[in-house]
């Protein structure tokens, strides 16, 4: 898997995304705060992987958190870390499957690099891209030409 980079003056309004989201789905994005943090870990260890709530533990060590969280009543349904396994980089992120295809994803990612914008960089770094064509369309990132062997290249895996 490649990088990609995002040029994050251009990012796309995600106001009427967020606002139906709201508005006919019940569901808010937030950033997650403390008492919150056990819950955000074991909801993704639980629906993604171990790796990726180590990074979330990661993101509640900045304050505000460095984390979004979309969420229904009770329900996590989905999540977007920035700046936790390095400076500048987006991700993890991820959606429940039954709630994909309802802009979730989209206002997660755009709202984090919104507030890698806000902490004065110009672009970002989306590591070890999966649907590249997603990030394309979404926010017009380009991947990085020999990007391959990327900061996850020897990655510990947690045994099953």
């Amino acid at each position: 898997m490649q990088d990609m980079l995002v040029r994050l003056l251009d990012l796309p309004d995600i106001a009427k995304e967020e606002d139906f989201l709201l508005k006919t789905e019940d569901i808010v994005i937030k950033r997650p705060i403390a008492p919150e943090k056990s819950i955000v870990t074991s909801w993704v260890t639980s629906n993604f992987s171990t790796n990726w709530a180590d990074e979330v533990d990661v993101a509640f060590a900045n304050l505000p958190v460095n984390c979004y969280i979309a969420q229904r009543g009770q329900s996590i349904l989905g999540f977007a870390c920035f700046e936790c396994t390095s400076k500048n980089f987006f991700g993890p992120t991820g959606v429940l499957a039954s709630e994909r295809g309802k802009s979730i994803g989209k206002v997660l990612l755009v709202k984090s690099l919104d507030a890698l914008k806000e902490m004065g960089y110009a672009y970002a770094i989306i590591g070890g891209v999966g649907p590249v064509s997603y990030y394309e369309k979404t926010v017009h990132a380009r991947t990085i030409e020999k990007s391959e062997k990327s900061i996850y290249q020897n990655l510990l895996k947690h045994p099953k």
